[in-house]
């Protein structure tokens, strides 16, 4: 079935499923839209609809598989092994500004009273640092944010006239972690999964085939 399998403990299967893969169950996906909406999944006949602008989804149902669909933009999956609660967050550059991931687990704290010191999380695969090259635009948005600047932004200068090479670059992956941390998680439960969408074409990017192209999607679900 083409999956990118992750061990996040018992009770909890978490996978990325790679292009052209066939999906082992259903996974309840919304209509995303780089935004910081997060929905409750509270029933197993959710449709895209019913999940019209939400980017981030949490349920601690057994047998529902959540996801979240990418195609260069980060993956987040979260699991609370002490309530029983998971999670599945579209965070890409928009969403990592806004600190999507960081509300997510705010909210799992004020529903089902998750201790982020006891989430475990996967941060799965999307473009990577050396790929990712952005205008100053972008810099500047996530400098605004608080995000800290010299570790995860790099100005690569001129380029070789490769591909992506030169200008500023966000690294995602750090990006990422760093609002985890930061908001409580314990850097040994972190998993960075750091496969470049863009290099790697096993797996669906924007960036290089067009935003028509399929995506990835990247599942979690209690068992």
């Amino acid at each position: 079935m083409n999956l990118l399998q992750y061990r996040l403990g018992a009770g909890v299967e978490a996978f990325t499923a790679r292009r052209d893969s066939v999906l082992p169950y259903p996974v309840i996906q919304g209509h995303q839209v780089h935004g910081s909406r997060i929905a409750i999944v509270d029933r197993p006949d959710l449709t895209r609809e019913d999940l019209e602008g939400y980017d981030a989804f949490i349920t601690d149902i057994p047998g529902i598989a959540i996801g979240v669909r990418t195609a260069d933009c980060t993956p987040v999956l979260l699991f609370d092994p002490l309530h029983r609660v998971i999670a599945a967050v579209h965070s890409g550059w928009r969403g990592t500004v806004s600190k999507i991931s960081q509300k997510t687990v705010c909210l799992m704290g004020e529903v089902f009273g998750t201790c982020p010191a006891d989430l475990r999380a996967v941060i799965g695969p999307s473009i990577g640092p050396d790929s990712f090259q952005v205008g100053e635009e972008v810099v500047e948005r996530f400098r605004d944010a608080g995000f800290p600047m010299s570790g995860i932004w790099t100005d690569q200068g001129p380029g070789n006239g490769s591909p992506m090479s030169g200008g500023h670059h966000i690294d995602l992956f750090k990006a990422n972690r760093w609002i985890l941390e930061g908001c409580g998680l314990k850097p040994g439960n972190i998993q960075i999964y750091d496969i470049d969408t863009f290099t790697d074409l096993s797996f669906y990017s924007a960036r290089r085939e067009g935003v028509g192209c399929g995506r990835n999607i990247n599942s979690i679900k209690l068992i």
